[in-house]
């Protein structure tokens, strides 16, 4: 199996991290103090390189403009991945309008790969109704959440402490905001750690002899060191005195720093492509957050014992059905699937299971061609492990396994029927759904070739939580899938709190 279908989930999450660095806004009290401070904004723009491991692989621009009604922030960022032998290309913008109190008004955003085009845009009514608006590939969805307060997202909580005059060593600041990728609410804290001045260049000028730009003249920032924290995940970064990144730096070897322009663009693009790339491919980041297994484990594991160590499990889905969890001891088996006993035919009903097979945004199981699908996969079968086993087979069969950097839309992944492990996950989930197959989505380590690699697979109900993997095309999964998160894509993100921290060793098999 090639193990470019593993790579997905590890590079969205890369990216969600660096679009929480690179989007400002901020709302909450002390209003008539942050228009103050909104109206002293001085319009500009910031440039940025952004490296792994000390290689440049792409450019970085925060653009911030003085409107009537508040602020018009635009971010833009270019990205060559290499992963896997290849090197992915992505371009990502967004827009956000905010008022004088920095309270969200509107915001626009998209995402262009080699596997399509994402985008979504959005505007707040009255503070009490967001409406969303999603296109992925030709389709469109509209969603509307009812909001009970203003509108604070995640990524904003820089901006709010500059200018709400929290920029103190040792302060601390928390606020309950709003997660646009899972449509709720969640706490964020934000701690001001040190101070320092750090220097930037401002001016360039280009050398001859090495054919490209360098510093001509540098300029000093005073800095704040702040670390921000979601559900257990933190992003540390330097900010200036308007809550602007001036560097920021990753567990996966990735840097952003501000420099001039043609420091950041002109010598990305004149770049000697050819070098650049033999120097990135020594950084593969897939291999990079890899996690070495201390044995060598055989295909289609049965049960599976591993200590884990660096990181605590509070917010991760360890225990509970096939896994079990006691101190840092996880053991996991694989499900028998001539002792399943789901209890009901499809279509299944009742409350609890309600949530899992109903549509979601980007995971549309009531799309008249996911149905359509479904019905002809799954014929006049009403047995929900022979319901199982057919998708399972189908989507293995039928999806080709291909690196991909996008957010998948089920119906966007039927029509193209390529993709890597979330492209194949999210239509197998699809397709369950739209029969009556409660099913939902996990996401964790899987085991290939000597190490651990992050991977997103699907579970169904059938009397319990069974875990398959349509990528692999194991009914049940095996033993080698650790599972951390339950739930979409915004719950793989929190994955990368485990990167550089994690190790595993297994003790039993």
């Amino acid at each position: 199996m090639n193990r470019t279908t593993l790579a997905g989930v590890m590079l969205l999450g890369w990216i969600a991290s660096l679009g929480w660095l690179f989007t400002r806004a901020a709302g909450g009290p002390r209003g008539e103090a942050l228009g103050d401070a909104v109206r002293a904004v001085e319009p500009g723009a910031m440039f940025y390189t952004v490296m792994l491991g000390g290689v440049p692989i792409g450019f970085a621009s925060n653009t911030v403009d003085t409107v009537p009604e508040g602020l018009l922030i635009e971010d833009r960022l270019t990205l060559e991945v290499p992963a896997l032998g290849s090197v992915q290309r992505v371009e990502a913008r967004t827009v956000a309008r905010l008022t004088n109190t920095l309270r969200l008004q509107s915001f626009e955003a998209s995402m262009n790969a080699s596997a399509g085009r994402f985008a979504a845009t959005g505007a707040v009514s009255g503070d009490s109704l967001l409406t969303v608006t999603l296109h992925s590939g030709d389709r469109r969805q509209d969603i509307e959440v009812p909001l009970h307060e203003p509108i604070v997202l995640p990524a904003y909580m820089p901006l709010r402490i500059a200018f709400g005059g929290q920029l103190e060593v040792g302060a601390s600041y928390s606020l309950k905001t709003f997660d646009p990728l899972q449509l709720q609410s969640r706490d964020v804290t934000v701690r001001v750690v040190d101070q320092s001045t750090i220097l930037v260049p401002d001016s360039s000028a280009f050398d001859s002899t090495a054919m490209e730009w360098v510093a001509a003249r540098f300029d000093t920032v005073p800095a704040w060191r702040i670390e921000q924290t979601t559900d257990g995940m933190t992003v540390d970064a330097w900010i200036d005195q308007f809550g602007r990144v001036v560097s920021a730096s990753s567990a996966m070897g990735l840097t952003i720093e501000r420099t001039a322009f043609e420091l950041a663009f002109l010598n990305f693009r004149d770049r000697d492509r050819d070098a650049s790339m033999a120097d990135a491919m020594g950084l593969d980041i897939i291999q990079q957050t890899a996690i070495a297994s201390n044995v060598v484990l055989g295909t289609e594991r049965e049960t599976l014992r591993v200590v884990m160590r660096g990181i605590t499990p509070d917010g991760f889905d360890l225990d509970g059905g096939r896994q079990a969890l006691v101190a840092d001891t996880l053991t996991v088996r694989r499900e028998d699937p001539d002792t399943l006993n789901p209890g009901y035919r499809i279509p299944a009903s009742g409350p609890d299971l309600n949530p899992y097979f109903t549509a979601e945004p980007l995971l549309q199981s009531d799309h008249p061609i996911i149905q359509a699908q479904a019905r002809q996969i799954v014929g006049r079968q009403r047995r929900p492990v022979r319901v199982a086993r057919l998708l399972v087979d189908w989507v293995y069969n039928e999806v080709d396994k291909e690196m991909t950097v996008a957010i998948p839309s089920a119906v966007e992944v039927l029509e193209t029927k390529r993709g890597d492990c979330n492209e194949h996950t999210i239509l197998f989930v699809s397709l369950a759904r739209a029969v009556g197959l409660p099913a939902r989505t996990a996401a964790g380590l899987v085991y290939v070739d000597g190490s651990f690699y992050y991977h997103a697979w699907a579970e169904v109900y059938l009397g319990g939580w069974v875990a398959v993997d349509p990528t692999f095309g194991q009914f049940p999964a095996d033993a080698s899938h650790l599972r951390f998160t339950i739930g979409g894509l915004a719950r793989q993100v929190e994955l990368i709190r485990l990167i550089g921290r994690l190790s595993l060793e297994v003790v039993g098999t």
